[in-house]
């Protein structure tokens, strides 16, 4: 099916309803059998203008939560946005991904910041945040052993740069089965799969 999020906001009250069987939420979500998590996509209409309000973030929220237990939420850092905000709102542990390039990073640092300077809800997150760090690729070639050095130098100066700021930073280092196509676990380096494991048990002791 073609539903998103939109949709799954239009049948809310449905969904919502006491009568209403767990499996109708299979309408909205797709699900990925082999992963084992289910998928429920944004709009990608290209001639749509329509831009999820902090009220819709807050009926797909408790739709949701009725009926998984974990939910995890990607965004955009539009940190003045009102949706963004209200995802804040729901968020008990934010989760920072960031590629090992210094304005990637700083644009990490100033969301971060913006957090803190809102205190309350929005600086304990921020103050008990996930930081991942992952090593710059060249999704064009391979790269040689000083490219390498200089990845993991940078992603360890960028790393310690966050590390004083928040709870736990986890460095990802270069794979050539992260660069292009689709992320196949089996695929990893043995390092790389050790590495995210680190990164799920970072964010599971925040809950």
């Amino acid at each position: 099916h073609s539903n998103s999020v939109l949709d799954l906001i239009d049948s809310s009250q449905t969904l919502l309803s006491p009568s209403t069987n767990a499996a109708e939420i299979a309408r909205f979500v797709h699900h990925q059998t082999s992963d084992k998590y289910d998928v429920l996509r944004s709009d990608e209409n290209e001639e749509g203008d329509h831009e999820v309000t902090a009220e819709e973030v807050d009926i797909a929220h408790q739709v949701l939560t009725r009926y998984y237990r974990l939910i995890v939420m990607d965004s955009g850092n539009t940190a003045r946005a009102a949706n963004w905000r209200r995802m804040i709102h729901h968020t008990d542990q934010l989760v920072v991904p960031v590629t090992a390039i210094e304005d990637r990073a700083e644009a990490a640092r100033l969301t971060l910041q913006t957090l803190e300077s809102r205190g309350g809800h929005d600086a304990d997150l921020a103050a008990n945040a996930v930081v991942i760090v992952s090593e710059s690729t060249d999704s064009k070639r391979s790269m040689s052993g000083d490219a390498l050095k200089r990845a993991k130098a940078e992603a360890q100066r960028i790393a310690d740069g966050f590390a004083p700021h928040v709870r736990s930073v986890v460095r990802i280092p270069y794979d050539p089965a992260l660069v292009n196509g689709p992320i196949r676990y089996d695929s990893l380096q043995p390092a790389t799969q050790r590495a995210w494991l680190a990164a799920a048990a970072a964010v599971a002791r925040g809950f």
